[in-house]
């Protein structure tokens, strides 16, 4: 029997704080609509506010602590990527246009090579 790696919010806490972000985004969208006739500001802010909260109720769970872990964690190894210079990013983009031409001659050479071939030699459709 195969086990599965899969995890899952477990505790009622847990469950509990991410309805809790879910209602505190709909209640924020819900407010930036009603908020229409009292201007942008009151709209704005009422989605920003709402949606911060949601962001905060939703980090303390267990699932945003792993996601914030995640994104350090990514953030880390993103550091470790050794990014080429200037110059070898500009040969490296002149190689891949020059093999793009040189493909494009190729192929197009091809297509009426195989054109000429079958249109005029084999079936003599071009007189």
């Amino acid at each position: 029997m195969a086990t599965s790696d899969v995890e899952t919010v477990s505790t009622g806490a847990d469950k509990a704080k991410l309805a809790m972000s879910v209602v505190l985004v709909l209640a924020a969208l819900a407010g930036f609509y009603f908020l229409a006739k009292q201007g942008p500001v009151a709209q704005w802010g009422a989605l920003l506010v709402g949606v911060g909260a949601a962001v905060v109720v939703f980090v303390t769970s267990e699932p945003g602590k792993q996601l914030l872990a995640f994104g350090r964690d990514a953030w880390r190894e993103v550091k470790k990527v050794v990014w080429p210079s200037r110059k070898e990013a500009l040969q490296m983009t002149g190689y891949v246009f020059a093999f793009v031409v040189v493909m494009a001659l190729f192929l197009w050479l091809t297509d009426k090579t195989l054109e000429w071939l079958l249109y005029d030699l084999i079936l003599g459709w071009r007189k």
